[in-house]
């Protein structure tokens, strides 16, 4: 069986790129809505009383929270950090909506913008929140004016320590898949009770099961603007047969009928289609060992017309096109005041290739 260490080395082959890219910066709604206390009170767990009893049921096979009745919503404050040296205000919060699965929440906001527009942050699994501590990320994340959201996904990092150690996010993928999708959901609910964040314009930007993520988020809710994805997890029948994340003394009962009918409504290829984010952007490296070359082309294949597609031959042709902070870049052009909807057009100008070394340009 393969270790933890090897699971968390194919969920991030492109961590090193990534590292070196952040380091060079400085919908459905739930009825219920949740309260706070302000930033500056100490913490302390919040009140539901008022609110009416909730019978607890969440629907996994939906990607939207219209079949569900999750708990109503808590949102406990931890702490408030200031780096003027660095220009943002980090804030992380604890939130919950379903029992036993309270979430580190972290809100990151430039100083001196009023309203500033929000991207969520969400990173593929095992990433847990250490990047959402580092001065540099937040430095780099709210530049320019943006506030910055970021939490985990479902049966990860601080999610995961009350689960049987034989239970993660593959082996629990409807699970994990649908948790977050409503998790996504229901921040945005909280972040619209704030008053402090442009709401009109929201992004998001998901990394492998995260990315996956954000394309059923965005199918389900109008709220996510603009949507960048960076090598999203799909195809389930390919992925599970065929990625090395995957351990192989597991593979079998991850490909068996049952299973794959679990997450068939949870396929990010069937509802890529769909997303109503007005910008889309996917980014794939090929020769990934966590996400195949097959599994990229079939999310390729099924992207809108709108989308914008990046082909990065390997790793390593991802740095350059990435140094600099310019990783970020095409996400908050997105939710500028003037920016424009995806305008449909041919593939040969919405591909862009980028060559390993000694590879040719395609």
């Amino acid at each position: 069986m393969a270790s933890k260490k090897s699971r968390k080395h194919f969920s991030q082959l492109l961590v090193v790129s990534l590292a070196f890219v952040f380091s060079a910066g400085s919908a459905v709604a739930q009825q219920t809505s949740p309260k706070t206390k302000a930033p500056s009170a100490p913490p302390q767990k919040q009140k539901a009383a008022t609110k009416p009893a909730t019978i607890f049921h969440e629907d996994w096979d939906s990607i939207t929270l219209e079949k569900s009745h999750l708990l109503p919503p808590e949102v406990v404050f931890g702490e408030k950090a200031d780096f003027p040296q660095y220009g943002f205000v980090r804030e992380l919060y604890q939130v919950s909506w379903r029992p036993g699965d309270a979430i580190d929440l972290y809100v990151v906001r430039p100083k001196g913008v009023e309203k500033p527009p929000v991207i969520l942050y969400l990173y593929s699994y095992p990433q847990d929140t250490d990047r959402f501590k580092n001065d540099h990320w937040c430095g780099s994340v709210t530049a320019n004016g943006y506030a910055a959201v970021g939490f985990v996904s479902a049966l990860t990092g601080q999610r995961a320590a009350h689960r049987l150690p034989k239970e993660w996010f593959v082996s629990e993928l409807q699970e994990s898949l649908a948790t977050s999708v409503h998790d996504v959901q229901m921040v945005l609910n909280y972040l619209e009770t704030r008053g402090d964040l442009d709401m009109d314009r929201v992004g998001m930007l998901g990394q492998g099961s995260g990315g996956a993520i954000g394309i059923l988020a965005a199918a389900a809710d109008p709220r996510i603007k603009a949507l960048d994805v960076l090598t999203p997890w799909g195809d389930w029948p390919n992925w599970l047969a065929k990625s090395k994340f995957v351990p192989a003394d597991e593979r079998a009962k991850y490909a068996t009928p049952e299973f794959l009918a679990r997450v068939a409504t949870l396929e990010p290829i069937q509802w890529l289609p769909k997303v109503k984010a007005r910008s889309i952007r996917i980014q794939n490296v090929r020769q990934d060992g966590g996400v195949p070359d097959v599994v990229e082309e079939r999310i390729e294949a099924a992207a809108p017309d709108i989308a914008e597609i990046n082909q990065f031959g390997d790793g390593r042709a991802l740095v350059p096109a990435a140094a600099g902070g310019r990783l970020l870049d095409w996400i908050k052009t997105q939710l500028q005041p003037d920016a424009k909807q995806g305008v449909a057009a041919a593939k040969s100008e919405r591909v862009h290739f980028y060559p390993a070394k000694g590879e040719a340009i395609h």
